[in-house]
């Protein structure tokens, strides 16, 4: 477990593709029901083999956690986008 410089939470870096909870779940940012990063990477993942994604699959991954109020390091984005094209492509 390591300490998070930015906000001095604690994080775990074992398991960087964990289920996080969006952090303000409720507010008008927000969702009403928290998305995980893994149901997110699944819709990806199905937006993908319907050929809905035409960006980078990092970059739209990277908005749809932003957008749920989700907070990943660059690096773990990348590693999750990896494993996504991977995914999808067996």
């Amino acid at each position: 477990m390591t300490e998070s410089a930015a906000t001095g939470d604690d994080y775990f870096t074992e398991n960087p593709h964990a289920d996080v909870a969006a952090e303000a779940a409720g507010t008008p940012e927000a969702p009403e029901s928290p998305e995980t990063v893994e149901d997110i990477a699944e819709e990806v993942r199905d937006e993908i083999r319907l050929g809905h994604v035409d960006d980078e699959v990092s970059h739209v991954l990277e908005e749809r956690l932003d957008d749920a109020g989700i907070s990943m390091r660059p690096e773990d984005v990348d590693d999750l986008a990896e494993d996504i094209e991977r995914d999808v492509s067996s």
